[in-house]
């Protein structure tokens, strides 16, 4: 059972429309929360995915992802520093920006498992999310057409900028994501 069923029941239509559209602002509110970097910033979107995709299951936290992501190819100012717009999606973090439909699915199918579990799954998930991340703009962009400074950039480039410096926050966020959801589940089965 998965946070989201034990604290509201029934999987009802409205109910998965309310969870789907609370996780995108959630994740939204959570990007805003940026430390400058450059290309990628760093922000608790991985958090709130990690959170979102743990409480919601693989499919609801996929879909909430897929919705994030549309909502801001739409305009609305939900990625980082209020970023929007199908330009800022093919921008750098592009790769990223798809990698957290896959970290929320495999991060949720471990929903309402141990938390070993959890915390594998959620590590599989970021490896997947670094994956598709830095192969934008290592090759994918490139062979799209897209051209920029940052298109074609090395692996050690990559490492040094795109992957070291997050790779200890993304650890302490898997940490602190599976303990939250893990705690708050138990919290509400007991009342249940």
């Amino acid at each position: 059972m998965t946070l989201s069923q034990a604290a509201f029941g029934s999987d009802t239509l409205i109910k998965k429309i309310a969870l789907v559209l609370g996780g995108t602002l959630f994740i939204a509110l959570a990007a805003q929360v940026s430390v400058p970097f450059f290309p990628v910033p760093l922000t608790l979107q991985t958090l709130a995915i990690l959170i979102v995709g743990l409480s919601f299951g693989a499919r609801l936290g996929a879909v909430t992802v897929l919705t994030y992501l549309a909502e801001g190819a739409a305009g609305l100012p939900v990625f980082a520093n209020g970023g929007a717009g199908l330009a800022y999606m093919a921008g750098p973090t592009a790769g990223f920006l798809l990698g957290f439909v896959a970290l929320a699915y495999v991060a949720g199918l471990a929903a309402g498992r141990s938390i070993a579990t959890m915390i594998a799954a959620a590590l599989v998930g970021s490896v997947l999310l670094y994956a598709i991340g830095v192969s934008w703009p290592m090759a994918v962009a490139g062979a799209f057409g897209v051209e920029a400074g940052w298109v074609g950039t090395s692996a050690a480039k990559i490492w040094a900028g795109w992957v070291s410096p997050f790779l200890l926050g993304d650890a302490v966020k898997i940490v602190i994501s599976t303990l939250l959801v893990s705690g708050a589940l138990k919290v509400v089965s007991r009342k249940a």
